[in-house]
């Protein structure tokens, strides 16, 4: 399907690295993804105290996103965002059970608890950025581009966002896969399902 919008820039988070429009940004073979996540923040120079309170779906997506943002102009911009994955927040979701199974726990724990709703990560996004457009987050048992194409292009061609920053955020265990990538009317590829296929699979 063709599109006259284009795609600006990209992120992935996979096999311990960090990569932005293709080029590595940070790696460490830390099989434990606290400790990967934690030293890739700290790797980027953020400064964003809240970061350490969030859960793993959130830092993974905070952290792709936030790569992506700070590379463009985004002042006064109408940035919606399309965020997609398999697991929900089925990891957090585990971790809020456990707090209200332990016999010692009177209460169980309302910092998990504000996490167990996947969308929860855009609302992180949006804070930190000052975002205030359409956002939405959709399960699917795999990655699905014809969807995220779709949902884009309406947004664009309506104007109801100028652009929109989109892809996949997994998180389940130990597993993750981050794949943003920002969709406008200018950029060097181009918004085609075939195009966000190849970035999704290309590291």
């Amino acid at each position: 399907m063709n599109s006259k919008f284009n795609i600006n820039a990209y992120s992935h988070i996979r096999n311990d690295k960090i990569s932005l429009n293709g080029d590595i940004v940070f790696e460490d073979e830390t099989k434990d993804f606290s400790a990967f996540i934690k030293s890739a923040y700290k790797s980027q120079g953020m400064d964003y105290p809240k970061f350490f309170k969030m859960d793993n779906l959130s830092k993974l997506t905070f952290i792709a996103a936030d790569l992506i943002l700070q590379s463009i102009s985004n002042s006064e911009e109408n940035i919606a965002i399309i965020l997609s994955n398999k697991a929900s927040s089925l990891d957090t979701d585990r971790k809020y059970q456990e707090s209200i199974s332990d016999s010692n726990n009177y209460f169980p724990s309302p910092s998990v608890f504000v996490y167990t709703l996947p969308n929860i990560c855009i609302g992180e996004i949006c804070i930190k950025h000052q975002l205030f457009s359409e956002n939405s987050f959709f399960i699917f048992d795999n990655f699905n581009p014809h969807h995220l194409w779709i949902q884009t292009e309406h947004l664009l061609k309506t104007k109801k966002a100028n652009k929109v920053l989109c892809g996949w955020v997994d998180f389940d265990d130990s597993s993750y896969d981050a794949f943003l990538y920002l969709v406008e009317e200018h950029g060097d590829l181009n918004h085609t399902i075939k195009d966000i296929k190849q970035l999704y699979l290309c590291q």
